[in-house]
């Protein structure tokens, strides 16, 4: 979910699930948004991060630059998303950077890249969010 700030700034809120994943924003616009997530309380039961919890970051972080991209009373529901895991972490914190490849009236897409501290790429996804009319 997105606030629309006084200054006519987007402000993401987190949902239930970002919080307990540990989501935190450090960038947000419609071309890219950049946030962090710990490792830990994201793993599976061989002690590495969970390949799933890699794809909820990614979705949520493209769905929230398709929503701002959309703009004022228009809102963006993802059809298509996709994602090659390259390695996996076991601590630590992964970064996460959707980039916008196409930013459309009706379709965006973004590529999103999960990486860790060192900067080696351990997840590469992209979404495709249809954008709508908001219903009331």
């Amino acid at each position: 979910m997105l606030w629309r700030m006084s200054d006519g700034d987007w402000n993401i809120h987190l949902g239930e699930l970002d919080e307990k994943m540990g989501v935190r924003i450090l960038e947000q616009s419609a071309e890219r948004v950049v946030a962090t997530m710990p490792v830990e309380g994201n793993r599976q039961s061989f002690g590495l991060l969970h390949g799933g919890a890699s794809v909820a970051f990614a979705e949520a972080l493209g769905s929230w630059a398709a929503v701002i991209h959309a703009g004022p009373g228009r809102t963006a529901v993802g059809v298509d998303i996709n994602a090659t895991h390259h390695r996996s972490a076991r601590t630590g914190l992964v970064t996460g950077v959707a980039t916008a490849i196409r930013l459309g009236r009706t379709i965006a897409s973004h590529e999103i890249v999960v990486t860790d501290e060192d900067g080696n790429r351990l997840c590469t996804a992209r979404i495709t969010n249809l954008i709508l009319d908001k219903a009331d």
